[in-house]
């Protein structure tokens, strides 16, 4: 893979580019260094809230016309807000990409937030939060990571708190926004069939004249180890149970994050790294589908380890069988990763993680809005360098390494067990 370009504006944007004349298409990421990580108590939601905003136009793109004059042009767009950041893409014809360029500068500066807008907002936004608090497993998953941590931010909803939905006002949102979307807290990068010279004078014609302060490093203390073992039990509506098992988890510039990768390969299945399709790769070859969904203690197994800034959660989430007991489940798990431990593990496992994650990782470098995307992303916790050695670090990990961190993450006495019982069910739960 050959290495982007980097460049840096004096107003502090960071630009990366990759040329790929494959195809005529450029995607184009802006990322803004803001997520619920740098969220206030009282201000919950306030990063996702003001990503809906910025859909509600400027004086010069109006709502009405965004949309249209992408879908006209024939590109797709879309935006994310992530614990760690704030992203807004847009893939388009080669030849079009100056509507998307000119279109992020300027609702990098001029975006409205009409009183209007954010009262309809607030309702969009309450209504998302009330549908998502009334799904069974994201009730229980948000039990979970809340429990998790004691005081890190990492532990609020990136919707927010319903409390703190109804009382944010238009102010917050806006002092919000122009604090944190400034070309010095953002990175924009961009993959397609461009000439880089081209680009960079295009972004400096468009961003250079921005003014921008430097913001100062947030002062958050990432939490390292939970505190001993915590259990939730929820019941509600719903024929299904639910459990989820979360233990504390690396941060993705970690020495330990690679080990873990695959050690959760191992554990419940390889993860791809793909944003935008491009290729699977099943679980039934890892060690906890054979053990509990293959003997239909069961329906389903899937692990959860995010690429953070901070120490996150890695979590096992499984749907159970009705006539299945939780306590069976977790026991059956426990004795894996016991075995994990303690029982060597060979080398051919460890193979097969790594060529599983490189078949995912091809399946990636196909897709240029993934190319993109990964260009930005990876630059919001380390550095673009990260990606690129990606499967070097995982070639470099031996089974002692996976046993390693196995031991010291995924300790019993060190997580959060939780089980979402429906009200009708009356087997007991014993953890």
């Amino acid at each position: 893979m050959d290495n982007p370009t980097k460049i840096q504006l004096d107003n502090g944007l960071v630009v990366l580019l990759k040329e790929i004349h494959t195809t005529p298409i450029i995607s184009l990421w802006s990322w803004y260094k803001v997520g619920s990580r740098l969220e206030k108590p009282g201000l919950t939601g306030i990063s996702h809230w003001v990503e809906h905003m910025q859909f509600k136009g400027t004086r010069k793109y109006p709502a009405t016309m965004m949309d249209r004059l992408i879908a006209r042009e024939g590109g797709v767009w879309n935006a994310f807000t992530h614990v760690d950041w704030t992203t807004y893409f847009e893939t388009m014809p080669a030849h079009k990409i100056d509507l998307a360029l000119d279109l992020e500068a300027d609702r990098m500066v001029n975006s409205l937030f009409n009183p209007a807008d954010v009262e309809s907002e607030r309702t969009v936004i309450i209504s998302e939060k009330e549908g998502k608090d009334n799904e069974p497993f994201l009730r229980l998953n948000n039990a979970v990571n809340e429990a998790a941590f004691s005081f890190h931010p990492y532990r609020n909803e990136v919707i927010g708190s319903l409390e703190d939905l109804n009382r944010i006002q238009r102010d917050d949102l806006y002092h919000h926004y122009r604090n944190y979307y400034q070309p010095s807290n953002t990175i924009l990068s961009i993959a397609g069939d461009f000439h880089t010279s081209d680009m960079v004078e295009k972004i400096h014609n468009l961003y250079s004249p921005i003014p921008s302060e430097i913001l100062p490093d947030p002062d958050i203390q990432p939490e390292t180890e939970m505190n001993g073992k915590k259990e939730i039990l929820l019941t509600g509506p719903g024929d299904t149970i639910f459990i989820q098992i979360a233990y504390r988890s690396p941060s993705a510039s970690a020495p330990d994050f690679f080990a873990f990768t695959i050690m959760d390969s191992l554990l419940s299945g390889p993860a791809s790294l793909n944003m935008f399709g491009g290729g699977g790769t099943s679980n039934r070859t890892s060690r906890l589908y054979k053990k509990i969904v293959d003997r239909r203690l069961a329906v389903s197994l899937a692990g959860g380890l995010q690429a953070t800034i901070d120490p996150h959660v890695y979590d096992l989430s499984i749907t159970l069988h009705q006539e299945q007991d939780p306590e069976t489940v977790i026991k059956t798990i426990d004795q894996e990763i016991e075995k994990l431990i303690e029982k060597r593990i060979r080398k051919a496992e460890i193979q097969r993680a790594v060529k599983q994650a490189r078949a995912l990782f091809a399946y990636g470098l196909e897709n240029i809005t993934n190319q993109a995307f990964w260009l930005g992303y990876s630059e919001n916790f380390a550095h673009y360098d990260w990606f690129l050695n990606y499967l070097d670090r995982l070639n470099e990990i031996k089974p002692h390494d996976v046993q390693r961190v196995a031991e010291k993450y995924l300790h019993p006495q060190k997580r959060v067990i939780g089980v979402y019982h429906p009200d009708f069910s009356e087997s007991k739960i014993t953890l």
